[in-house]
């Protein structure tokens, strides 16, 4: 090659370095790019209690569509997801009546938190994550996007057990998918702040086996004190439930589940709770038919408090008929009783062991 050749070709170089590099750039950045999903979610709801409260909030042991003779939002959500062969992230934000009646233990600027967390896979060859921050719960099959459940509204378990927690996780799952195992150090029972004066970590593990694609199994676990040190009483809870797809229409889901704390400080009396649920739901391409038994046993009210003798003791059942519209719209009605052994309800200004209402929503997704 004479001199002139070897001068053009450094000047071709010179002049096509910078469009080659950024040609990788953009490259790399569109492999980002296809990493990154956005999704969002709303849904609006107007809920008929047959009691009719004056106040126009309907039960104080629920959360989720909790409002009477009002339209209301139940929850508005966007939410980003960041994935790469060894990390992860997600960060969503929330508003509604679903955000302000699970958040009221949180400080202002925590409420709006629907999930912020980050991850890192820790083996190269085997499906080893270690999650941080605030997460979906552990617990429970009931997810609070309501087009993904089987009813329109949450059953008393699923209200009533943590639908988010703040701390780590620890998870593999196998090569086949079958197995999901899991371990968690926590905040605490549905926190992302810990309660003032309390230093003692939470812990929890979920089990899942898919022996086949029509059947799942779960066990979950919390073990730890949602109560300042000085007062300290350890709970013990476990979520137990079972999914199977009867036929490609039919669908039913069995959950029971049962919890203990401590009566006081350093004492070995414990009180008892449990909720055994049942779900069948009949479903095709635009429609899903659902229906929902529950029982909810807290005689000491752990969980539920109702300012009676013998507790908590209450009866559930709902029937719901939703209608997909379109890819992006489903709309739902649902009727929803409970019945109680003891007169918790109001029926106008009279108490009653009933309560009834109708619910309808229609959600929005992307």
């Amino acid at each position: 090659m004479n001199s002139r050749a070897i001068r053009n070709s450094i000047i071709w170089l010179a002049l096509t370095a910078p469009f080659t590099a950024f040609q990788k750039a953009m490259a790399q950045t569109d492999t980002t790019a296809t990493s990154l999903t956005v999704s969002g979610y709303g849904e609006a709801f107007y809920s008929y209690d047959l009691g009719k409260p004056g106040h126009h909030i309907r039960q104080p042991f629920l959360y989720s569509y909790n409002r009477h003779n009002t339209f209301s939002i139940n929850l508005a959500l966007i939410k980003a997801s960041y994935t790469t062969e060894r990390s992860r992230g997600n960060i969503g934000l929330m508003a509604g009546s679903y955000s302000n009646d699970n958040m009221t233990a949180e400080k202002d600027g925590l409420k709006n938190i629907y999930e912020a967390n980050a991850g890192v896979r820790l083996s190269k060859k085997r499906n080893l994550w270690i999650d941080a921050g605030i997460l979906p719960s552990h617990i429970g099959w009931e997810s609070a996007i309501g087009k993904d459940r089987q009813t329109l509204t949450r059953s008393i378990a699923a209200d009533n057990s943590p639908y988010f927690e703040t701390g780590a996780r620890l998870s593999y799952t196998s090569d086949n998918g079958k197995w999901y195992l899991s371990g968690l150090v926590m905040n605490g029972w549905q926190r992302i702040e810990r309660v003032q004066g309390n230093n003692t970590p939470a812990f929890g593990h979920q089990l899942t086996f898919k022996p086949s694609d029509k059947v799942t199994l779960n066990s979950s676990s919390f073990i730890g004190n949602d109560k300042p040190d000085s007062i300290r009483q350890m709970r013990y809870f476990h979520d137990l439930y079972g999914q199977f797809l009867l036929s490609p229409h039919v669908s039913l889901t069995l959950g029971f589940d049962i919890g203990m704390e401590q009566w006081a400080t350093e004492r070995n009396r414990y009180n008892t709770w449990y909720t055994p649920v049942v779900i069948a739901s009949w479903f095709n391409e635009k429609w899903n038919i659902g229906l929902r038994g529950e029982y909810f046993n807290d005689p000491a009210g752990v969980i539920i408090t109702t300012g009676n003798l013998n507790g908590f003791k209450t009866w559930g059942y709902s029937l719901n008929i939703d209608r997909k519209i379109t890819e992006q719209f489903v709309w739902r009605i649902e009727g929803r009783g409970f019945n109680s052994s003891d007169p918790i309800f109001l029926n106008g200004d009279l108490p009653s062991n009933n309560n009834f209402a109708i619910t309808s929503a229609l959600a929005f997704s992307f």
